[in-house]
């Protein structure tokens, strides 16, 4: 009995303290496993991206075809962003219960299953509903096909990881519009949704079978329901307002008004609720983190700048220099070819080059490109307009991975789902900001240079008589003769418009490099994720 007695108390504290350290993290991938982890998380990755892009080229399609307007068509973006940008953020909690690759793997099936709904759908109603199911369970996947693929490769090479996640992420905005036109016009609509259902499976069953012996640790956490609440609630009015404000004049409407009430408010509180609650939803507490912090910033704000001017650029193209939907995508096109020949160098290099020095050489270059198209005119070929946006390529295979790597850098492998989802999910509010933004800008600017330009225009000018004159003998009727100049400044006006744009987004990438240098480098051997450091980055 004494001995019994003795043993037990010895053995009760053991335990704990054993369960509070760390399982150590798996091997990393090699050989053809590696290759097939990497092609089953990129796929996935690029079918989730691309998915935020394709639809928008054919709402056009849609809305006909389900019988609505074009702009109840629009909820069929919304309802996607809103969705996601919900779920992004809840990728730290929701892989502490279930493990990482159960997570990521139920995800990429269920965003199958939602993708195959999507294109069955019959009424308008039936399609919001499946793409904001689609939006929900698409959440984990990009910021756990990140973390997944950091463990598959050794820590001085995870700058390499980076690079091939990175490529996805660039090239499939690019491609949505373009498959996305093709498809519709070639094919139908649903099929645009259909096709994610191969790559979703084959990516599903793959990832399963290389990663179900790598499963994350599980905690069985409590769920904060208050802090899911709020979230739901300011994300939500965020998202819709910025969805919807160009199309109801801002803040000259109640909803919006409304919106941005709930939107502020409802981040307030859910602020304060996650930084005292003892197992919050989503972990603020990495914004302590001062690369992390830096890093989420400067790398959001400068996404925020590029896809406000990717959208800005076809629109220009699309409505006032008369280029087709295809031919605006080819403009676009080659950004992806510096991108994916230079970023496997970026990544390979990052580990040994300061990546505060790389992300430099992005932002400069992302304000050269601007300036360049800054001096677009309504003459301005298609070879002009090709040139900055290859030169956009190289800017882009600089930009995502060192300004990644700093921001991940001196993370723990248990803090990296929450990180790359809170990070990941600031970037893609960031991008609709810059989005909404950016278009609003232009056409408030295009008002503006429209009155300057016709002040000169007025009754008894010589000029416009002349061109009136001229386009009366040419057997234009007055009415037709006045729309016809009205039509050339217009052209004009949204020209200098989006040249301002250009412009001021060039000066603020010049800005954002001064938020570049006040990140801390991390150690060199830490290639790119500085996984390995866990304290060099407070």
């Amino acid at each position: 009995m004494s001995s019994l007695s003795a043993s037990a108390p010895a053995s009760d504290p053991r335990a704990p303290q054993a369960s509070l350290v760390p399982p150590a993290p798996p091997p990393p991938l090699q050989g053809s496993a590696l290759v097939l982890g990497t092609l089953a998380l990129s796929l996935a990755t690029f079918m989730n991206v691309l998915d935020s892009s394709i639809a928008n080229v054919s709402l056009p399609a849609i809305s006909g075809d389900l019988g609505v307007s074009p702009v109840q068509g629009t909820w069929v973006i919304t309802s996607f962003g809103v969705a996601n940008a919900i779920s992004v953020p809840l990728t730290g909690w929701l892989t502490q219960r279930f493990g990482a690759v159960r997570l990521f793997t139920a995800s990429v099936l269920l965003f199958v299953l939602a993708s195959w709904l999507c294109g069955f759908a019959h009424s308008l109603e039936m399609l919001i509903a499946c793409r904001v199911l689609q939006g929900l369970v698409a959440g984990p996947m990009i910021p756990l096909s990140q973390t997944l693929l950091l463990s598959s490769f050794p820590a001085a090479k995870a700058g390499t990881a980076l690079a091939l996640w990175g490529m996805t992420t660039l090239v499939a905005p690019v491609v949505g519009p373009l498959l996305g036109g093709w498809i519709t016009d070639n094919v139908s609509w649903p099929w645009i949704f259909y096709i994610n259902v191969p790559v979703g499976l084959f990516s599903a069953v793959l990832t399963w079978q290389l990663y179900r012996k790598r499963e994350t640790p599980i905690k069985k956490l409590p769920i904060d329901g208050v802090g899911l609440a709020l979230l739901v609630i300011w994300v939500g009015a965020l998202q819709i307002m910025l969805d919807k404000g160009k199309e109801l004049d801002w803040f000259a409407s109640g909803e919006i008004q409304i919106l941005a009430v709930a939107a502020a408010v409802g981040f307030a509180f859910f602020v304060a609720w996650e930084l005292t609650d003892k197992h919050p939803v989503v972990d603020l507490r990495l914004f302590a983190r001062r690369n992390f912090i830096f890093g989420t910033a400067t790398l959001s704000i400068g996404y925020g700048l590029f896809f406000g001017n990717v959208v800005l650029l076809p629109l220009w193209l699309q409505q006032w220099m008369g280029y087709t939907a295809t031919d605006a995508g080819m403009a676009l096109a080659p950004v992806g070819l510096l991108a994916i020949l230079l970023s496997p160098v970026v990544g390979k290099n990052v580990a040994r080059v300061d990546p505060r020095k790389i992300g430099t050489f992005a932002f400069l270059m992302f304000a050269l490109v601007l300036w360049m198209r800054s001096n677009f005119t309504t003459q301005t070929d298609f070879a002009t307009i090709m040139v900055p946006t290859i030169l956009q390529g190289a800017a882009l295979a600089c930009f995502f991975i060192p300004l990644t790597t700093l921001t991940l850098s001196g993370l723990t492998p248990d803090r990296l789902p929450a990180a790359a989802g809170l990070s990941n999910f600031v970037r893609i509010t960031a991008g609709a900001m810059g989005t909404s933004i950016s278009t609003t800008l232009w056409e408030s600017r295009a008002t503006l240079h429209h009155q300057h330009l016709v002040e000169r225009l007025a009754q008894g000018d010589p000029v416009a008589t002349e061109a009136m004159a001229g386009l009366q003998t040419a057997g234009l009727t007055p009415q037709q003769a006045a729309f016809q100049i009205n039509r050339l400044i217009d052209q004009q006006a949204f020209t200098r418009a989006a040249d301002d744009i250009f412009i001021a987004s060039a000066a603020i990438f010049l800005l954002l490099i001064a938020g570049i240098w006040l990140t801390r480098r991390p150690p060199k051997l830490a290639a790119g994720a500085a996984v390995v450091d866990a304290g060099g980055a407070h």
